[in-house]
């Protein structure tokens, strides 16, 4: 696109910006879904990772180890905080180009307010997640955060919905329904579900309708593809956890589970055969959670 742009002079992205804004909002919203499952079962990982971490310090020094068992080592061992420092580092470096991106065209004079509301922001909710999750079990945080993210990915799945139907709208008019306003015209009345002439968050800035488009989705024109799709997301999630919930609690799920493992296996078969190494079953046993009778069966009693 940036080639494109100063070497043919051609404004590539404007034409295809839809597209664009449809599929990378599907695809967040699945890495937010998938990314969301991980999180609930951060707890239950929690003795797996002392024990992980617990090796890691208590390595013993190997005379005959190479330098890349060395770095290797260094990084286990010293996890905990490069991956912290590497995302701290990460979202200071963006800060800084996107303030300096956005304040290009603005006198040098605007920058320290700006900074500084965005630094004490930060700090406060900072503040407030570690006081919070001193008081708070670890599990409730988690929930409540995994809740938010998932109306997050939901609304992201919808817009990408919207505004691939919106590209499509966009073609039929010959050019873009947002200079049109909010309304006739700004829409297609054939695969409208509603539409008020007001409250458009992609006129103006959006103000705070702006802010719940991009958190929540909201549009103030919904058709039949982005209703349907913000359903259709969260029947899916209850199905995936259901059937999640299904497998600790009975054991591999029918059909699906056997064919996610030939997958697996054959994979692995795969990679042993081109890097000439043995093959290792790739499958671990599904861990399963044992009935509170069956655990007092031997002593007579009936746990309640």
């Amino acid at each position: 696109m940036i080639g494109a742009f100063y070497g043919l002079g051609t404004d590539t992205f404007s034409s295809t910006e839809d597209i664009w804004e449809g599929v990378l909002g599907i695809v967040a919203a699945i890495i937010i879904t998938i990314m969301g499952a991980a999180l609930l079962r951060v707890s239950k990982l929690q003795d797996k990772w002392r024990v992980k971490l617990a090796k890691a310090l208590e390595h013993e020094h190997d005379p005959n180890e190479t330098n890349k068992g060395r770095v290797k080592r260094w990084l286990e061992k010293y996890a905990m905080f490069i991956l912290p420092f590497i995302t701290v580092l990460r979202e200071g470096l963006e800060a800084v180009v996107y303030v300096g991106g956005v304040g290009l065209g603005l006198p040098a004079s605007s920058f320290p307010l700006a900074v500084f509301c965005g630094l004490l922001a930060g700090f406060v909710v900072g503040y407030i997640i570690y006081r919070g999750g001193q008081q708070t079990s670890m599990q409730i945080f988690l929930i409540v955060s995994t809740c938010f993210l998932y109306l997050v990915a939901a609304g992201l799945f919808s817009r990408g919905v919207w505004f691939l139907e919106n590209n499509a709208w966009n073609h039929i008019i010959g050019g873009d329904a947002a200079e049109t306003g909010s309304g006739p015209g700004s829409y297609d009345i054939r695969q409208s579900v509603w539409h008020v002439n007001c409250c458009n968050p992609l006129i103006g800035g959006g103000g705070g309708w702006g802010i719940f488009n991009a958190l929540f989705g909201w549009t103030n024109s919904a058709d039949y593809g982005s209703v349907i799709a913000y359903n259709l997301y969260w029947v899916s999630v209850m199905v995936g956890y259901g059937l999640m919930f299904y497998r600790e609690k009975r054991g591999p799920i029918p059909i699906i589970d056997p064919a996610i493992n030939g997958v697996a296996r054959a994979k692995a078969r795969t990679r042993a055969f081109i890097l000439r190494r043995p093959y290792e079953d790739p499958v671990a046993p599904v861990e399963t959670a044992v009935p509170v009778t069956e655990k007092h069966a031997g002593t007579g009693v009936l746990a309640l």
